[in-house]
């Protein structure tokens, strides 16, 4: 047993790594599609090899999907606030330092996440009683405090406002298959790759020297803003970095040690979320959910285990698959790799969610474009989950 279990890590953290740099290619969408074999051809699986695998893959994505975000300007809805300060590196040539930052941080999360898995249980189990009756005014009121920390409060309220107009359409009376993959790629992808195509941008040599790594402060804020995600649904981890942020207040280079924290811890307590009440907050726990249904005290050792040994193998991995971004990327001509991908990302949609979805995936970017001009944080444009599920939960 203990040689399948390996080798189901091993295959996951293989899988992690394909999805995190694959644009457009989603842990939810992997999840969803796991689901639909483990009632066929995946049937004769054990399931907890197939929880395993899934587990090593979700936790080896948070790692690895900072590369794209950084190097590429690609993000999904996790890393979008990476573009920003992982770009502004990356034309200094210290791309490489950047997606380090987010690694140092995700792996320290790990290490966090094993000693407090256990308490947080409780905690989780104890505050969702206590608050699971007004979580839709919580989210009303997160998102009218992240709109007061603008500048600009009444254009990112027109940016939340639309965004969340056009997901809710998307997710509601719509009915497309893989509804948030043409929504999100359109809003935070294909619009930030017309950009970088339209500016012609040109990456200087990059220079890998290892950045200097504070992680106190950030790791406290994630620490702090990460469990929201698991009492309130629609808040990922770009709202929580944001909030975490102003628990610890960082520049650049702490907030994307904070933001890599952040994106695994929300990842962990997915999971733990799952065995504590039973409520899914990502992709990957509602693949496990699926497949197992409830789990015991020693599965959740046994989750614990998984994300540990998949961290550690992955904060390695990520250093080098960056390492060689980092030399190839000046060699690349930047606008015809933002045109490819833009092209790859156009293709999958109009296979998995149809001429609905292409016609999502143009109105979603336009919607992107014209949020990105008005010079607001991109985390308003997650709006998008934020009203849709507001809605839902208020008419109950």
């Amino acid at each position: 047993m203990l040689i399948e279990i390996l080798l189901a890590i091993l295959l996951g953290i293989l899988a992690g790594t394909i999805t995190g740099l694959l644009p457009g290619i989603h842990i939810n969408l992997i999840g969803a599609f796991l689901v639909s074999l483990s009632t066929g051809i995946l049937l004769k699986i054990p399931s907890t090899y197939l929880v395993v695998f899934i587990v090593a893959m979700a936790i080896t994505h948070t790692f690895i999907d900072f590369i794209p975000s950084i190097f590429l300007g690609c993000p999904d809805t996790d890393t979008e606030l990476a573009i920003l300060p992982g770009h502004q590196l990356l034309k200094k040539g210290q791309g490489y330092q950047a997606v380090i930052l987010t690694a140092y941080g995700s792996l320290a999360a790990i290490i966090v996440l094993t000693i407090i898995s256990f308490p947080s249980v409780h905690l989780i189990k104890f505050f969702y009683e206590e608050i699971k009756t007004i979580i839709p005014y919580l989210l009303i009121a997160t998102s009218i405090f992240l709109i007061f920390l603008e500048k600009n409060k009444k254009m990112a309220l027109v940016v939340f406002g639309l965004t969340g107009f056009l997901g809710y359409l998307v997710l509601n009376p719509l009915e497309l298959n893989q509804p948030l993959l043409p929504l999100l790629t359109g809003l935070f992808g294909s619009s930030t790759l017309i950009l970088s195509i339209k500016n012609k941008i040109k990456i200087p040599k990059q220079i890998q020297t290892k950045p200097e790594i504070k992680l106190k402060k950030p790791l406290m804020g994630a620490i702090c803003a990460s469990p929201l995600c698991s009492f309130l649904p629609g808040l990922g981890s770009g709202q929580a970095a944001v909030i975490g942020n102003l628990i610890a207040r960082q520049n650049k280079k702490g907030f994307l040690i904070l933001l890599g924290a952040t994106n695994t811890l929300v990842m962990g307590f997915s999971f733990l979320s799952l065995f504590a009440i039973s409520k899914t907050r990502t992709g990957a726990a509602v693949a496990v959910k699926e497949i197992l249904g409830n789990f015991s005290n020693n599965t959740l050792f046994l989750i614990i285990i998984v994300i540990l040994i998949s961290g550690i193998v992955s904060f390695f991995l990520t250093k080098k698959i960056a390492s060689w971004f980092s030399n190839k990327i000046q060699k690349i001509n930047y606008p015809l790799l933002s045109s490819i991908t833009l092209a790859f990302l156009t293709i999958l949609v109009l296979i998995l969610s149809s001429w609905k979805g292409l016609l999502i995936l143009i109105i979603s970017t336009i919607t992107g474009l014209y949020c990105i001009s008005t010079g607001v944080r991109r985390t308003n444009m997650m709006g998008c989950l934020l009203l849709p599920v507001i809605i839902f939960y208020l008419t109950l």
